[in-house]
């Protein structure tokens, strides 16, 4: 259990700030008919076809796909309707024996101005690319999950979203986005590998029903279901963008 430090609520303040087919079907065959046989027929047997999972994630074009890693098997998939949109979709994806298979599709926010491909301190626009997911926390207690989880007051989130909404519990539940941070630590943890002028702070939260600083918000449920389906030992990555780029 990673624990606090007596300056997260400055940390947590400072977050705010910076961004958080069809197959054939057999025909009926009859059989001859005489004066010494009767005819019969027999049913056709439709064919079922197999769903197979794709080898790679769905919407990735080969320059996004090159940069998840080999070992892993769990991806965290988060979609911008557009460059400049705040809105988008999360699914989860989990690799087996027979490929990459999707969970449930989640409404999601993402920064108020949309994408970036240089994530800058302050600009409001979420970072694209490929990170991964090693540390967790949260106001609430531990919901079980397998990563780290750092509990306490330092996730406590106060004031109002973009649209006047109340940011009150976007912090409930949080996954740190290792996006310019030190893995292996607590979300609040201040390290800035790429300096401070590559902000930092970037999160998967509660949604406020708002578009974020930076950060990826899905509603609480949600949230809590990610928390107990990541698996560190499945190398969980988030593959982060608005559709065209990671189409590419």
């Amino acid at each position: 259990m990673i624990t606090h430090r007596p300056r997260v609520a400055f940390l947590a303040a400072s977050l705010l700030l910076t961004g958080c087919g069809g197959g054939a079907v057999a025909t009926a065959g009859h059989a001859p008919e005489s004066a010494a046989a009767t005819a019969t027929t027999s049913t056709p047997t439709p064919e079922i076809p197999l769903e197979v999972a794709p080898q790679q994630l769905p919407g990735l074009g080969p320059k996004t796909w090159a940069q998840v890693p080999s070992d892993a098997r769990q991806a965290v998939v988060v979609t911008g309707s557009g460059k400049n949109s705040s809105q988008s979709t999360v699914v989860l994806y989990e690799r087996s024996d027979v490929g990459w298979e999707a969970g449930d599709t989640w409404p999601a926010h993402n920064a108020v101005r949309g994408w970036t491909d240089h994530h800058r301190a302050g600009d409001l626009r979420s970072p694209i690319g490929v990170f991964t997911l090693t540390d967790a926390g949260g106001l609430l207690r531990d919901p079980g999950t397998r990563l780290p989880y750092d509990h306490g007051s330092g996730f406590t989130a106060t004031g109002t979203g973009f649209e006047g909404e109340p940011l009150a519990g976007s912090f409930d539940y949080v996954i740190a986005i290792d996006y310019n941070r030190k893995p292996g630590t607590t979300p609040l943890d201040w390290t800035r590998p790429l300096g401070a002028g590559r902000g930092g702070g970037i999160w998967l939260h509660v949604d406020h029903d708002g578009p974020t600083q930076g950060c990826v918000s899905i509603a609480k449920e949600h949230m809590k279901e990610l928390l107990l389906a990541l698996n560190p030992d499945l190398h969980p990555v988030v593959v982060m963008g608005d559709a065209k780029s990671l189409a590419r």
